[in-house]
Parts: structure tokens; C-alpha cells; sequence
């Protein structure tokens, strides 16, 4: 879809025919930043994904610590492109990280530059600060081999417990090390863990997600009664994006900024379109906005208070100070 090209830290995807494609949601190629494969795997608003593309296969315990920059470019004036960025760790449980309104569609389609000839331009830039744990890649030829001196060693009894502790000691000095599988396939079987999800309720979700999924629908049943799509990525996609606002729910008034409730409020509108029936998340949000109201509006009458006090301090002190001659004559 498109072509694509590479430089340094940063990638650009130029989408072809853009105002005539009728797929609602679009993929690019993957492509490796900082040592890491990268792609996007996900009605006012354009949204716009990351997702850290071989999660599945990496060993338990992943992460990347970045800061991500996404960009719809203005192609005949980079001043009026549109950047928004983030610091994001990326793990197991929250793989894919990116903005649901990136911009709005209006602004898209209505105004020059975005749109040329039909193509969109979109431009990704990521800092990799930190990478926890890699893929470990074998070919067929040597997983076969593997599994072959898996079994031998098995017959061989100490030999084998010994080369299994020292290999673990080595992995656990040096994580990042690329190695090949254990004696004891160790490392195959977490690999194995990482890449089966589980199903919950038509959803396929990771490990790390499974009981507070569960716990919402034990307690909503009916919540994907009316969700529509059959597409498993899109199914999983918007489940993240439903978990990630809860998840931001769950911050204190005093984390959270005015631009993430509305990102939260668009966050909503978008699981709610795609069928999910959550009119108590809907409840919880605008709990949170009046919080937020409620502590603005506290902190202006701190600040008044404080200010008042300030002017009383200075009418005490006035009134301390004593007479002198000057006064009487």
C-alpha cells in the first residue's frame, strides 16, 4: 500500500490514492528503528498507531522505553504539518501506543497540502532510549537441531542441568545478549508463552490482560453484545483502546491534563462506534472531568486565599509598627 522509504531514526509511508480507498483501516510496512520492528496494526477523526511489531515473539519481561513522533505531513509546507508526540514505554501489556484524534478529518480533506494527488504522507519518528529483551531467530534447520539435542541431553542427565545453569546465569548478566535456546528449551517455551493469547469472550487478549478483562465483562456481560467487527486485529484494537482508558481513568485528577480527557472523550466515541456497549465508562469519564473542575477550581481559591492572606500579613504588620516622633510633629 504505497511506497515507503527509511532515514536514520525516522520512516515515511506515502499512501497511495488515499481519497479513493474504501478499506477503513490501512497498513504499512513493517520497518526496524533502533534495532526494532515497528508497524501500525489497528469519525471526526483520523487516528494514527504504533505498535511495536514482533511483541508475540519476544521473550516475557519485553520492553522499550522511547519517545514516539507522529506526523500527517502538509506537503506543500512542512510548518503546517501535523506533529504530536509522546514518551511511551512499550511492554506486554500495552504494545501499541499512538493518538485517536491525530487530526480531525475536516481539517484533512478541507484544507491544502495534506491530500496531494490522492496520497496521504505520514512520517514516524521514534528515540529508542532502552530495549529490554529481543527476538531470538532460528531457522527451521536449527530449531529442528534443537529439539534434537533437547532430547539427547535429556538422557544425559547432569551434563545437561549443568550447560542449562550456566547459559541462565549468562542470560540473566547479559538480557539483551541474542542467544540460541537453552539446553532445557527454556527459552523456546517462554517464546511460546509470549506468542498464544487467550480468549475472553471473542477477544484475544495477552496473558498480562486477562483477569482485568474478565473482571469487566463478569461485570457488564452484555458490553460486546452489539460489536460488530469480525477482524480479530480490529477486535484487539479496540479492546486496547478501551483498556488504555480505563487505564487512564484510573489516575488521579491531579496526572491528568485537559488534552488527555479529551483524548479520553475520543478514546470513548471510538469504542462506542465500533459497538462496545459502555455507557458506565461514559459515567466514569465524566466523573473524572468534574474532578478536574473541582480541582481547578480549588486551586483558583488557593491562590485567592493565599493572596488575601498576603494582604492581611501586610495590614498585621503595618499595624505592629510604633510611633515615632516624626508622627507628632
Amino acid at each position: 500500500m504505497g511506497r515507503t522509504r527509511s532515514e536514520d531514526n525516522r520512516f515515511y509511508w506515502m499512501i497511495k490514492d488515499f481519497s479513493t480507498l474504501r478499506s477503513e483501516i490501512i497498513y504499512s510496512d513493517e520497518f526496524v528503528i533502533g534495532g526494532c520492528k515497528w508497524g501500525d496494526r489497528t469519525r471526526k477523526y483520523m487516528s494514527l498507531f504504533l505498535e511495536v511489531a514482533d511483541s508475540k515473539h519476544l521473550p516475557c519481561g519485553w520492553r522499550r522505553r522511547t519517545k514516539i513522533f507522529l506526523e500527517v505531513v502538509n506537503q506543500r509546507s512542512n510548518q503546517l504539518s501535523v506533529l504530536k508526540s509522546k514518551p511511551k514505554w512499550f511492554d506486554q501489556k500495552t504494545p501499541a501506543a499512538g493518538f485517536v484524534t491525530m487530526i480531525p478529518r475536516s481539517k484533512l480533506f478541507d484544507e491544502e497540502g495534506f491530500i496531494e494527488n490522492g496520497d496521504v504522507m505520514i512520517g514516524v519518528t521514534i528515540i529508542v532510549y532502552k530495549v529490554i529483551g529481543k527476538v531470538v531467530e532460528l531457522s527451521e534447520e536449527e530449531e529442528s537441531e534443537n529439539d534434537s539435542e533437547e532430547v539427547s541431553e535429556k538422557d544425559s542427565g547432569e551434563e545437561s542441568e549443568e550447560g542449562s545453569e550456566k547459559e541462565s546465569s549468562e542470560e540473566s548478566i547479559t538480557p539483551l545478549k541474542k542467544t540460541k535456546l537453552n539446553d532445557d528449551g527454556d527459552l523456546l517455551n517462554d517464546t511460546r508463552q509470549v506468542k498464544e493469547s487467550i480468549d475472553v469472550n471473542g477477544f484475544q487478549v495477552l496473558p498480562s490482560q486477562v483477569d482485568l478483562v474478565r473482571r469487566i465483562f463478569e461485570k457488564y456481560p452484555d458490553m460486546a453484545l452489539e460489536f460488530r467487527a469480525k477482524n480479530q486485529h480490529l477486535r484487539t484494537a479496540s479492546m486496547n483502546v478501551l483498556l488504555s482508558l480505563i487505564e487512564t481513568l484510573c489516575q488521579s485528577p491531579q496526572e491528568l491534563s485537559n488534552e488527555d480527557l479529551v483524548e479520553g472523550e475520543s478514546a470513548l466515541a471510538y469504542v462506542q462506534d465500533a459497538g462496545f456497549k459502555v455507557d458506565w465508562l461514559g459515567e466514569k469519564l465524566e466523573e473524572m472531568k468534574e474532578k478536574k473542575k473541582e480541582e481547578r477550581s480549588g486551586e483558583t481559591q488557593i491562590q485567592e486565599l493565599e493572596e488575601e492572606i498576603k494582604n492581611i500579613r501586610q495590614k498585621v504588620l503595618a499595624a505592629r509598627v510604633s510611633l515615632t516622633l516624626d508622627d507628632f510633629f
